[in-house]
């Protein structure tokens, strides 16, 4: 189980190069149309300080790696391919596009923050990225309104004359949002609306309808391309924009972070993802040198390339997941090793959530849990923290 991390973007942006570096998939780039035609799925990573060493124990995962001492914990990223101008009205990959965006947790959007490639990924000069960021929004906001308007039709139809509770059908029509009722009547009460759609104009409609997106479908915006000195000034133009609050935004170089893990792989370098420095450990050319100097001066001035960044910041600050370790209090080490899973949970989860995030059966017969840190017993509802270690005591095992 792991969180489906949505990346998005217009043509020739970067955004095959980003997902390259991000998981290292063989995945074609160019700088055309519909380089990625379907939705690509990999295995990305987000870091997490691993546990171990405070028990003075080295971890063997069971999934992802450990490098000295920082955990490598996956999560699947989708490429999803079709972003154009009017795909909310079938244009370009259309109706496709929005199922498999719906498909992710989080999104990422790559927007080429130079301002050299136009609203359709043609080469130009000068465009602003805020064009880009804004017809992503608008995009997903007409498709959420056209669902939206669906079930205030059904309403109004169904139940026309009855009493009937409109956040029971609007949820139940965008369903497939991941909202239920009482988040529906939440957003509604929020938006200072009534709980009567007779009461609501276009206004207020289109209004509910980005409310409702930007808490289900929330975005990290990787402005990429920002070794260049356009993306810099737009860089400081953008982030300050009150207009763009809501949003979540990463300076980044996917191209950056390409070529450092294809010379960590070559034995040039010494890298480590999401690393604000790197060590040249190979013989290199000239060439290859000033190459690396400059993505040395990059990654040092931005903390990173920003790619494992975006990650992160869709994971722990967007989401607001945390990382939780299954642990014994009477030492770490079973017969298959020692700390061998981390799991990524939603902020906010219980010891019994994370019991039946492992398994149904641990999570029925659960009767509490132990701080592994501190030895104390925890209640079934007790809200885990960030790197907790916990071992859940329960009346049954997990199936085989």
């Amino acid at each position: 189980m792991s969180y489906r991390i949505g990346l998005v973007g217009k043509p020739s942006v970067g955004k095959s190069t980003f997902f390259n570096a991000a998981t290292m998939n063989d995945v074609p780039e160019g700088a055309y149309p519909f380089t990625t035609i379907d939705p690509t799925v990999g295995e990305a990573y987000v870091r997490v300080d691993c546990a171990a060493p405070e028990f003075d124990e080295s971890c063997t995962p069971n999934v992802g790696v450990c490098r000295d001492g920082t955990r490598f914990v996956p999560v699947k990223m989708v490429d999803v391919a079709g972003l154009v101008p009017g795909a909310h009205e079938g244009r370009g990959l259309g109706n496709q596009f929005l199922t498999d965006l719906n498909e992710t947790d989080v999104l990422i959007h790559v927007v080429d923050f130079s301002g050299k490639t136009d609203i359709e990924g043609e080469t130009t000069e000068g465009h602003d990225p805020r064009e880009d960021i804004d017809f992503l929004e608008e995009e997903l906001d007409e498709w959420y309104l056209d669902v939206l308007e669906k079930g205030l039709e059904k309403f109004e139809t169904r139940y026309h004359g009855a009493d009937a509770a409109i956040e029971k059908e609007l949820a139940e029509q965008m369903s497939a949002f991941g909202i239920d009722k009482d988040r529906m009547k939440q957003v509604i009460l929020a938006e200072g609306l009534e709980l009567d759609p007779e009461t609501w104009d276009d206004a207020d409609k289109a209004e509910l309808a980005r409310e409702i997106r930007k808490r289900t479908k929330p975005m990290v915006v990787a402005a990429n391309k920002m070794d260049t000195p356009e993306a810099q000034a737009n860089w400081e133009t953008i982030t300050t924009d009150p207009d763009y609050d809501h949003l979540s935004f990463v300076p980044a170089s996917a191209h950056a972070e390409k070529a450092l893990k294809n010379a960590n792989e070559a034995g040039v370098v010494d890298y480590t993802p999401g690393e604000s420095d790197f060590d040249i450990v190979g013989d290199v050319s000239g060439e290859q040198e000033a190459g690396l100097d400059q993505i040395g001066e990059f990654v040092a001035e931005y903390d990173g390339t920003g790619v494992q960044g975006a990650l992160e910041a869709a994971v722990f600050d967007v989401l607001d997941c945390i990382a939780v370790f299954p642990g014994s209090a009477n030492g770490s080490k079973d017969e298959k090793g020692v700390f061998r899973d981390c799991f990524i949970l939603p902020g906010g989860s219980t010891t019994e959530d994370f019991a039946f995030h492992i398994h149904s059966d641990i999570g029925e017969g659960l009767l509490h849990g132990t701080d592994c840190r501190s030895g104390r017993q925890v209640g079934t509802d007790h809200e885990l923290s960030h790197r907790d270690v916990i071992e859940l005591i329960s009346t049954k095992q997990a199936a085989p």
